[in-house]
């Protein structure tokens, strides 16, 4: 799998939000988009997932634009937001069964990648009484119910404790060993260890950037 972001553009009235942005990518790798509060990273990642529609530009998956194809797309691509996808009055459970059949969600549950993810341990809590970290990794599982290839991650760790970081993360290096690619809006420095590329939107563009573990240089690129 390769893909190509190709001059995607999005404004709100008079104000250009993206402008132009492009970047590829392979299997197996995870691309790191950083930068400030209002910069895009979630506009440009809910545009990839069919959420808005940008003005002009291409996501390209294998040669194909799944902006201008909703069933490929979909086929492909899963996407947790950075707010709460999930059904506040029902359990993990009966959330989870809105994208699983009932023998592919035991199975995963007790051996596959749910069961990485530590959801057996609440499947009976209703969302509205979960932790955050409860609820990001649940928003995760039901966004991998279709073996996507590309996954599309808004600040996923974000407030969330050492322990849930790291099934999260656990999960995701498994994902990209079995050549999974994904697209991670961060602000968090433990993140870019996952990442193979970054990049930083700022002013609605998008450059390359490469980490070199010196926080105040990439404090000072982000402003």
């Amino acid at each position: 799998m390769k893909i190509q972001l190709a001059g995607i553009q999005k404004s709100y009235k008079n104000r250009k939000v993206l402008q132009g942005v492009s970047l590829k990518a392979a299997g197996g790798c995870c691309v790191g988009i950083l930068g400030g509060n209002g910069c895009g990273k979630s506009t440009l990642l809910s545009i990839l997932a069919g959420v808005q529609k940008a003005d002009s530009g291409a996501f390209i998956c294998d040669g194909e634009d799944v902006l201008k194809d909703t069933k490929l797309r979909n086929s492909l691509v899963g996407y947790v937001p950075q707010g709460n996808p999930l059904i506040e009055e029902l359990t993990a459970w009966d959330n989870l069964r809105m994208w699983y059949d009932r023998k592919t969600l035991k199975r995963e549950l007790s051996e596959g990648l749910l069961a990485m993810l530590g959801i057996d341990s609440f499947l009976k809590v209703p969302v509205r009484k979960m932790s955050g970290g409860m609820k990001k990794r649940l928003s995760i599982a039901c966004a991998i119910s279709k073996n996507p290839e590309i996954l599309l991650l808004d600040e996923p760790s974000a407030a969330l404790d050492l322990v849930c970081k790291e099934k999260i993360y656990n999960y995701f290096e498994r994902y990209k060993a079995e050549g999974g690619i994904l697209l991670l809006a961060t602000h968090d420095i433990q993140e870019l260890a996952l990442c193979d590329q970054c990049y930083i939107l700022k002013q609605g563009v998008l450059n390359p950037y490469e980490y070199d573990g010196d926080i105040h240089r990439l404090a000072g690129s982000l402003t």
